[in-house]
């Protein structure tokens, strides 16, 4: 599996996503670890299987085993704390924004690799999950740690165009079914 796997697996009504796909694959803007770091948790975050291991392969070629691991636990942490503090920030009751959430995220103190890199695979899946109290948590670190907006909005739509390569392909994987359904 590869990024050229998924851009073959991608119909012609998604040529805009294959172009993006293949534009922010060979981006050189955040470098190989911060980019590919940052494919590979938003690849996690979609749950698309197609995505996942053709995201990861080639990550592996690009990363080491400690920025593969600390990618992947950025979306762990993120699928937990995206959820929460989306509650926490949605609900009309302001007091759950005040109660400690007493979860478990030590790997945010110590990922393994540079915070900024952690922060930023962070914010992609936040993004994919849609957490505007997580979006904007990471977003103000990364300026801390010197990211500029532009840097950060290549991590953006790195997630963007990887969620639509998942949503795409689950989208023809059911369509094939309805249509095998209906035959």
């Amino acid at each position: 599996m590869s990024i050229d796997s998924l851009k073959s697996a991608l119909p012609d009504y998604a040529k805009d996503i294959k172009l993006n796909l293949s534009a922010i694959a060979s981006d050189p803007s955040l470098g190989d670890q911060r980019l590919w770091g940052t494919l590979l948790a938003s690849a996690l975050a979609t749950r698309q299987p197609q995505v996942i291991a053709a995201i990861e392969a080639e990550a592996r070629t690009r990363m080491s085993p400690e920025a593969i691991n600390a990618a992947k636990a950025a979306h762990a942490v993120m699928a937990m704390n995206n959820v929460y503090y989306r509650f926490a920030h949605l609900v009309a009751a302001k007091d759950y924004a005040t109660l400690p959430a007493r979860l478990r995220m030590n790997v945010m103190a110590n990922p393994g690799v540079e915070k900024a890199d952690f922060e930023l695979w962070s914010l992609a899946v936040s993004a994919i999950n849609g957490c505007g109290k997580c979006m904007d948590s990471h977003e103000a670190e990364l300026r801390k740690h010197g990211l500029a907006p532009q840097e950060i909005q290549t991590a953006v739509r790195a997630a963007a165009v990887v969620h639509a390569v998942a949503a795409v392909l689950d989208g023809e994987q059911v369509s094939g079914a309805t249509r095998s359904q209906a035959a």
